[in-house]
């Protein structure tokens, strides 16, 4: 597959470029960004053809097949927009867009244009999580009794910026992070939380945006969930553990870009490792991306996937601000 990069971000240099390329035939033909330098440095440093601050010219070239978009979170929606209405299948960075709204009338063009959307959810294309998907749907847990999400980090020096001080741009822990949990929660359950109780705070490096959220999710099947990110916290680890009626798994190490991490399985018959495969989440985001736009299927991680995370992300940010418990209506999300 041939792809124009929207975005000539961290993201794309580190992980999505050879992900991209990773399977026979992968080209990157374009790079986006509204700086023409940076444009030009960054295609110097990773071997792409093309660059320009105009995405039309990227979207006029017949050859490329789809955009990868990872520029900041306010941009998602004119670009992805732009990308559909000319005949291109789009992978875009969480959170699909900054409103509701926004995500859903994607959705609806790329359903009417014939084109693929999905989202770089990584995170469901762990092997450490669909291992243990397939240990709760096999029911080895018995009944799911709660859930528990630990995604609190130290952000990376390179990554601060319009995070932590611009909320025009998307910036602040929920939509960055939240929306991870959440589409967690959903992959690994099954289902989709009811209603939130959630804190935010700004703990030391967010300005004029929250670094830290903790909530609390009522699910359907009476399960409850716990989560937990902020920016801040130098010294812990990320995780999750799930607990069930007949056993538990905790992970550690899971709720990041690189196939590492550890998930333990307690039942009665005493507690052992779960293996699991470690090829680059991204290798196989993409994978399936490209299997989805050949099949003519839904992507592994959709549109609805993408919207669904973020209305619980932005659920969770109304009940820290207002104290008030919010009720979640996944209708156009249908």
């Amino acid at each position: 597959m041939i792809w124009a990069l929207v975005g000539a971000s961290t993201i794309a240099s580190q992980y999505m470029i050879g992900a991209l390329r990773a399977r026979a035939g992968g080209e990157v033909r374009w790079v986006v960004s509204g700086s023409e330098d940076h444009a030009r440095r960054f295609a110097q440093d990773h071997d792409i053809p093309e660059t320009t601050t105009d995405l039309s010219r990227a979207l006029a070239d017949p050859e490329v097949e789809a955009v990868y978009i990872s520029s900041t979170n306010e941009k998602h929606h004119p670009q992805a927009m732009a990308a559909i209405a000319a005949g291109k299948h789009v992978l875009c960075e969480k959170p699909l867009a900054l409103t509701t709204e926004e995500a859903a009338a994607m959705i609806a063009a790329a359903r009417a244009a014939g084109v693929t959307l999905g989202v770089n959810h990584h995170l469901r294309h762990a092997g450490s999580h669909r291992a243990m998907r397939e240990v709760i749907a096999a029911g080895r847990l018995g009944r799911i009794l709660s859930l528990r999400v630990f995604h609190a980090v130290h952000l990376p020096e390179h990554l601060r910026g319009w995070r932590l001080d611009n909320p025009a741009a998307g910036g602040g822990v929920i939509p960055d992070i939240t929306v991870h949990n959440a589409d967690t929660v959903r992959f690994l359950l099954g289902e989709d939380p009811t209603s939130v109780i959630a804190e935010s705070a700004t703990s030391g490096m967010g300005q004029g945006v929250e670094d830290s959220a903790m909530s609390v999710w009522t699910m359907p099947s009476g399960a409850m969930v716990f989560s937990h990110e902020s920016f801040t916290h130098p010294f812990t680890t990320s995780g999750l553990e799930v607990h069930g009626t007949e056993g538990s798994l905790i992970a550690r190490g899971v709720m990041a870009q690189d196939p590492g991490g550890e998930v333990e399985l307690i039942t009665a018959e005493g507690r052992s490792a779960l293996p699991f495969d470690t090829t680059s989440l991204y290798e196989t985001a993409v994978g399936r991306f490209e299997d989805a736009v050949r099949e003519g299927t839904e992507a592994s991680a959709s549109g609805r996937d993408g919207l669904k995370s973020l209305q619980i992300a932005m659920a969770v940010r109304e009940a820290g601000r207002s104290g008030t418990r919010q009720t979640l209506d996944y209708g156009m999300s249908a």
